[in-house]
């Protein structure tokens, strides 16, 4: 890779989310879109697939191949976090989730909810068939 301003804190970076350069399939294509006869001859579309996760990043942004690998990383790594902070957000979810489940009710509620239970009660209590009581 070539030696960018902020080159370092991207290795950096790379390092936290556990992404090793042996896990990165890397390939240069032809570009596509506007730029005519230059886009056509030169293969500085850069293509970085990340083979556990099975991601791929297509990068061609500028026309030095150089810089559009290390783009190309940084899309990576964006993709990654924001995929880790996906699962992290699900997991605190359910985990909320479960807790509110579990918390007792406030007394307030559980009033009116007997309350109804036994106006519910009542209601079924006249039901029944005179002369009988239970």
């Amino acid at each position: 890779m070539a030696d960018l301003p902020d080159d370092n804190a991207l290795r950096q970076r790379m390092q936290r989310l556990r992404i090793q350069e042996e896990d990165l399939e890397e390939s240069f294509i032809r570009g596509a879109g506007a730029g005519g006869q230059k886009i056509n001859k030169t293969s500085s579309t850069v293509v970085l697939r990340h083979i556990p996760s099975g991601i791929e990043v297509r990068c061609q942004r500028q026309r030095s191949q150089s810089q559009n690998r290390h783009q190309a990383r940084v899309e990576l790594c964006d993709r990654l976090e924001a995929i880790y902070k996906a699962a992290n957000l699900e997991i605190q979810n359910t985990r909320e989730k479960k807790r509110r489940q579990n918390r007792p009710r406030p007394r307030g509620l559980k009033r009116e909810i007997l309350k109804s239970k036994r106006h519910r009660g009542g209601i079924k209590q006249n039901r029944a068939k005179p002369g009988r009581e239970e």
